[in-house]
């Protein structure tokens, strides 16, 4: 038992007390001598009876006259406590202090004659003691306020004769540091990795915290030999030199700044130390990996080097080991840097530059068919800034039992200092993605933004009904919560969650690097896990990119909404074939959950649909997630037109290649607008590897355009709904349409002197099959509602003339189409018009046919739209 336990306090021990409450309060004679005191100690010291020790020991300090005089006398006439070991007066000195302080009694005043002789007696002995005397004799006889001459000497002597540690605590104890030599003090302790004893030496004194840092990293100076300090102390005998690295000393000094909260300018070797490692990484990503654009990369540089010419002459030396002059180069142009030492190939290959006019960046290979391509508009990433943007998109952003992607992008920070604030958060939707502006949106001046903006993260993160899939996604909303203290509880509010970083752990994949393998130049991480599940890995060249930079480039833009999206392609394409990559029983019924194998929460509405609808489950029974028919968007090659026309006639969105284009016009359409490729013979191979894993679809020659509509439907989970019917014109594409009155119908086609026209195509009987599915609006039918697609009436201000009638965005209005006896009709009240093409619709049979035509991919979507409803807005079960 520790005789210094509190438990071991004789006061504490109802055994050792009187009647009275004074353990002390017993028979005992005063006056007592301090040495036969001492002595009659000892026996119990040589059994260890601490217990007793202790009740022996307090009831003779309450016997003394003077205990203070008595304990300096007992050390001056006793040599045992005089070895390094433990000793009975070290021990009955620490416990005259305990006593002390649990029994009150006065003491000579400060600054008297009678506490300075006391003082002067002690200091003689802690010349003398060893370490375990001196805290006891600092706090009983007051050291700290005592003449410090002696103090001071007696420490020299401990420095000069090699007891660095004991000098170092002696002085921290009697709070001597204002007046010893810092360096002298902390150098040979510091040799010898004992920077722990330092740090005590310097607690709550911020100068010396100060001169600490400094002295660190003076010893990290490019050149600087410490063996020549260590010189200066022979008594150091086992120099760590290993721990005196310039990169070990730069851990510790990094250490040091963040616990003072000390302005990195006070370290300037080592933050060019960290500057130089920072450029030998961009280097690397941006000569080697070649995995860095241009613009990032000097942008980063410039800041890293700045004007300090040590860091430019190594950044120079970095990029002469380079092979490619042109490269070198354009970073030396682009940087401004000295030329003087360039080699000759790179000083020829700069002044071609120079006289070049509008130099652009020399490029790399191409890199667009090697990565992942996002499959999604730029029309469909919306950058959200203000409270009204979020009020805009507040309702798909919550849509309850969807599946988003969430990611965040920050600075990335080469210099001093924690991680950098969150820049950018990232949600991905099915067919669009939302880019939010954290700062601005979270910014104090930001009106009513930040508070909408902390409740609707905080809704969409404890919805359990949406799924929220993320890699890494803990330590993202870790991150986000350290930098904006309004969403510091993000990570505790999440419920419904599926990280696919624990997924990329347990999955196996044949002949492809294992998750986690890190190669020279391969892809890890996310950008591992989408190359092994969609056959490309994403395009990091603008990971560390400027993310406080506004507005943001185009660049930037996609690339944020591919780190998030690619998160939904993932996680479909697992759902699809959890067998590929050997996952787990319990994992695949994760997945297809859309939730962590912890949480016992409800199945998703969304899934619970998809998964019991049959003609939603492919071959693996696994549920390929649905897609509204106008949210659909395709490109045809020129040899599928019928296929265009009866895709367009259910409100698809299609792009139909011209004749003789090049079919790899395809391909590039995809990729810019997020459209679906379907093509049909040997074109399909070439189209297929230059787009994204499920994006290229070979349509069957052999069917009719109405059978391939439906194979396209449902190979894509398409939803078509009665309002989606000619919601589109199939002949332009266009979905904007204007009213027309019957009345001024007749005025424009009389104004244009229009012939006797040919009926309405929706009673042709000479057309053929494809081309009646393109017809004119139908009249109403039976089990069908009557077309009424939401748009508003012509007036006169939207014509720009009226004879020949045209728009005012210059379409011609086609009214040779449209035969007088249509206009003589009385149930029919009115007309549409394409505004893109200008084509004229009117009421016929041709919804009917139509619905009767695709009723087998119109069974299990809602029920027509309510009157007057618009498209888009049809109710639905999700």
């Amino acid at each position: 038992m520790d005789p210094g336990d509190p438990a071991c306090d004789p006061a504490s021990d109802p055994a050792t007390r009187d009647p009275t409450g004074d353990p002390t309060a017993q028979s005992v004679p005063t006056g007592q001598d301090p040495l036969l005191f001492l002595q009659s100690l000892q026996t119990l010291w040589s059994t260890r009876e601490l217990r007793q020790l202790r009740e022996e020991a307090w009831r003779g300090f309450a016997a003394l006259d003077d205990p203070l005089t008595s304990l300096l006398d007992m050390l001056d006439g006793s040599q045992g406590w005089r070895g390094r070991g433990s000793s009975l007066e070290a021990w009955v000195a620490c416990e005259l202090k305990r006593w002390l302080q649990t029994r009150p009694r006065p003491r000579p005043a400060q600054g008297s004659p009678g506490l300075k002789q006391l003082q002067a007696r002690a200091v003689r002995v802690l010349a003398e003691s060893p370490p375990s005397l001196v805290e006891p004799l600092v706090s009983i006889f007051q050291l700290q306020d005592a003449d410090r001459s002696p103090l001071l000497a007696h420490i020299h002597r401990l420095h000069q004769e090699g007891r660095f540690k004991e000098a170092v605590v002696l002085g921290t104890k009697l709070q001597l540091q204002p007046d010893l030599d810092f360096e002298t003090m902390s150098a040979p302790l510091l040799l010898q990795d004992k920077v722990h004893l330092v740090e005590r030496y310097v607690d709550s004194l911020p100068d010396l915290q100060q001169r600490l840092l400094a002295l660190l990293d003076s010893w990290c100076q490019p050149g600087f030999d410490v063996t020549v300090v260590a010189r200066r102390y022979p008594q150091v005998t086992s120099v760590r030199l290993e721990r005196l690295s310039p990169r070990e000393l730069s851990r510790q000094v990094l250490r040091l700044l963040e616990r003072y909260g000390l302005d990195p300018a006070l370290c300037p070797n080592v933050v060019t130390q960290q500057h130089l490692a920072a450029l030998r990484y961009l280097c690397h990503k941006r000569l080697v990996e070649r995995s860095l654009s241009q613009e990032s990369w000097a942008e980063h540089v410039q800041g890293l080097v700045g004007q300090n010419q040590w860091l430019q002459e190594q950044l120079l030396q970095l990029l002469t080991a380079h092979n490619d002059a042109a490269v070198v180069a354009r970073c030396v142009l682009d940087l401004s840097l000295p030329t003087e030492q360039l080699p000759a190939t790179v000083a020829t290959e700069l002044s071609r530059l120079r006289l070049q006019e509008g130099t652009t960046e020399v490029p790399f290979e191409d890199r667009e068919d090697d990565h992942y391509q996002l499959p999604v508009a730029r029309e469909d990433i919306h950058f959200l800034a203000s409270w009204e943007d979020l009020a805009r998109h507040q309702e798909e952003l919550l849509q309850p039992g969807q599946v988003v992607g969430v990611d965040l992008e920050w600075r990335p920070s080469f210099c001093v200092g924690g991680r950098p604030r969150a820049s950018l958060m990232q949600v991905a939707v099915e067919g669009r993605v939302f880019l939010l502006d954290l700062p601005e949106l979270l910014s104090p001046a930001g009106g009513p933004a930040p508070r909408a903006f902390s409740r609707l993260v905080s809704r969409l993160l404890s919805d359990p009904s949406v799924t929220k899939l993320g890699y890494g996604m803990a330590g993202d909303l870790r991150s986000l919560g350290a930098s904006y203290p309004a969403l510091a509880h993000a990570e505790k509010q999440l419920r419904g969650s599926l990280d696919l970083l624990q997924v990329h752990k347990q999955m196996r994949v044949v002949d492809m690097p294992a998750p986690g393998v890190d190669g020279a130049r391969g892809p890890r991480g996310l950008s591992l896990l989408v190359q092994q599940v969609l056959g490309k890995p994403l395009d990091k060249t603008q990971q560390l990119s400027n993310w406080d930079r506004r507005p943001l480039g185009e660049g930037q833009l996609v690339y944020a909404a591919a780190d998030a999206y690619c998160l939904l392609e993932v996680y479909w394409a697992l759902c699809r074939e959890p067998a590929r990559f050997h996952l787990s029983g319990d994992l695949a019924r994760s997945l297809r959950l859309g939730r962590s194998g912890r949480s016992r929460m409800q199945e998703p509405p969304r899934l619970q649909k998809a998964l019991a609808s049959p003609r939603q489950v492919p071959a693996e029974g696994v549920a390929t997630p649905e897609v509204r028919a106008r949210a659909f968007r395709v490109v045809c090659d020129s040899m599928l037109q019928g296929l265009a026309r009866s895709l367009r006639c259910l409100g698809v969105d299609v792009l139909v290649l011209g004749a003789g284009e090049d079919h790899r016009r395809a391909a590039e359409v995809a990729r810019q607008e997020g459209r679906v490729i379907l093509t049909s013979g040997l074109p399909y191979q070439k189209l297929r590897a230059q787009v994204a894993a499920g994006r290229c679809l070979s349509v069957d020659c052999s069917l009719r355009a109405r059978q391939q509509a439906k194979a396209v439907l449902r190979h894509f989970n398409v939803r078509v709904t009665p309002a989606d019917i000619f919601s589109r014109c199939q002949a332009c594409n266009c979905d904007q349409y204007l009213k027309v009155s019957k009345d001024m119908m007749k005025q424009l086609v009389w104004l244009g002197s229009h012939p006797e026209g040919p009926s309405s195509t929706g009673d042709k009987t000479t057309q053929n099959e494809d081309e009646r599915e393109t017809g004119s609006a139908p009249e109403e039918a039976p089990g069908c509602g009557t077309y009424d697609p939401p748009c508003r009436w012509l007036e006169e201000a939207d014509l720009r003339s009226r004879a020949p009638a045209t728009l005012g965005n210059g379409t011609r209005l086609q009214l040779a189409g449209v035969p007088a006896g249509v206009l003589r009709r009385r149930a029919l009240r009115h007309f549409y018009c394409c505004t893109g093409c200008g084509k004229v619709f009117w009421e016929g049979s041709h919804l009917g046919r139509v619905t009767a035509h695709f009723q087998e991919v119109l069974e299990s979507a809602p029920s027509s739209r309510e009157p007057g409803q618009a498209p888009g807005q049809a109710g639905s079960s999700d």
